[in-house]
Formats: structure tokens, C-alpha cells, sequence
């Protein structure tokens, strides 16, 4: 019982043998994207384990011998080998343990996915994404109560990320008309946060950076954003024929 392992070699070994089907499960996870079975971890810690377990039996078919001189020695117990060959030990357990998973994994996900149309982004959430490089922006928000909210969204503001619930804190609060348009910056503000559980949608208007204090497109005679702007280039066109076509009829007298 003198070459007994000791509790902290009964964890490295343990660890050894698991690391390559944990690697194996993550990497796959990535490349190939969430299905039903990663809702439940007794599963995946499963698939893990079993994967685990069939790149142990290559390894040990392959280069058996060779794998436990590393590991264990009858004369001086365990790990006296990798002692004695610290750099080969480490390229080893690095190749066996990271490399070769993450190659397997990503092999078979990309022959399962060959001729396959659709495509898997990491991302894991729609929110994540839409904020991961968002500028500066407005933002409004139509409540479930029927009211809208909105704000500046600049460098002070704040997203929630995956996995807590969604939520946003813009550092400027605005006034919003009963249609949503976007009239001015309330006077000192100090912000406005939003739980997106009481929102029902969500939408961005790209400004100017000096949105923030009103000047949402560099015209000084408007301050709305949206649907009363467009209507205010609409009326400003009419006003403008009507003004051509009485200059025509002055003319024409």
C-alpha cells in the first residue's frame, strides 16, 4: 500500500481522465449550437463522461505503454515519470487533453453540418446581440400598459447580458408624445431604467452624438424624432410647391 495514490493525485487523475470529454462537450456545444438535451445537465455531464471515456480507450489502445510510464511507476509511485520529463509531460497532457478533443469535436460537428444551410452564432441571445456593438442611439419603448419611454443610449448607459433578464438604463430620459415621437431631453435627468418584462418592443433611432441634448439631426427647427419628422419634410414640401405655384400665378398676372 506504500505506492497508494494520495488524495491530491486521486484528484489530478480523476481530472485527467475527465478534461478531455469536458473539452470534447464544450467545443462541440459551440460549433454545432444548443439542442434540447444542453437544457439538462445530468445530460451533458453524461456526454461529457462517455466522451471522456472513448478518447481514454484510444489513447490507452494506441499509445498505452507509453501513457502510463507517465502516470505511474510499480517502484516509485505516481506521476514519477512526468516528473522526471516535465516539458514532454506537459506537450503530452496538452495535446491529449485540449488539442486532440477540440479537434474531434470540431470535426464532427463540421461533418454534421456539411450541406447544411443555416448558420450557429455563439451569441446566445437576440439581446446580446443587438447591444454587443451598438452606438449611440435613441431608444423607445411602448409599455404593456400602452405608454412609451425612451431615452439616449450613450457611453453612461448600461445592458443587462445573458443570463440575467434583460434590462437597459439609459443615461438620458425624453419626453415621448402619446404616438412615440421623441420631443425633447427631460431637464435634469439622471436617467431612466427599463425592465423589458413590462415592455412590449423596443426601437432604435440612430441620431447625431449630440442627441443627447436635443439636436437629433442637425435641424434646429425640429426636435422630434420619427414619424413627426417625416411629416415635417412632407409639410415643408408642400409648403414649398404651394409657395412655387403662387410665385407661377404672380408671374403669369
Amino acid at each position: 500500500m506504500s505506492h497508494a495514490p494520495t488524495t491530491v493525485t486521486q484528484v489530478v487523475i480523476v481530472l485527467l481522465l475527465l478534461l478531455p470529454g469536458v473539452i470534447y462537450q464544450f467545443v462541440r456545444e459551440r460549433t454545432r449550437g444548443p439542442v434540447p438535451g444542453h437544457r439538462d445537465l445530468g445530460e451533458r455531464i453524461l456526454r461529457a463522461v462517455t466522451a471522456g471515456i472513448a478518447l481514454d480507450t484510444l489513447y490507452v489502445m494506441f499509445a498505452g505503454p507509453w501513457l502510463v510510464h507517465f502516470v505511474y511507476d510499480r517502484r516509485r509511485g505516481w506521476l514519477t515519470g512526468a516528473a522526471d520529463n516535465p516539458r514532454i509531460a506537459a506537450l503530452t497532457a496538452a495535446s491529449l487533453l485540449i488539442v486532440v478533443p477540440a479537434a474531434a469535436a470540431g470535426l464532427t460537428s463540421w461533418l454534421g453540418s456539411r450541406g447544411s444551410q443555416s448558420t450557429y452564432d455563439p451569441i446566445p441571445t437576440a439581446w446580446d446581440k443587438v447591444f454587443r456593438r451598438r452606438s449611440h442611439c435613441l431608444v423607445r419603448a411602448r409599455l404593456k400598459s400602452g405608454h412609451w419611454v425612451g431615452g439616449y443610449y450613450g457611453e453612461r448607459s448600461y445592458t443587462s447580458g445573458y443570463p440575467e433578464a434583460p434590462d437597459m438604463y439609459l443615461q438620458t430620459t425624453w419626453a415621448l408624445s402619446s404616438a412615440g415621437s421623441f420631443e425633447r431631453p427631460l431637464p435634469r435627468s439622471g436617467g431612466i431604467y427599463i425592465r423589458m418584462d413590462d415592455v412590449e418592443f423596443l426601437d432604435f433611432v440612430e441620431v447625431s452624438p449630440g442627441a443627447e441634448e436635443g439636436d437629433t439631426a442637425g435641424d434646429r427647427n425640429t426636435s422630434a424624432v420619427g414619424p413627426q419628422r417625416e411629416e415635417g419634410v412632407s409639410a415643408r414640401r408642400e409648403s414649398a410647391r404651394t409657395d412655387a405655384g403662387s410665385a407661377d400665378t404672380a408671374s403669369g398676372h
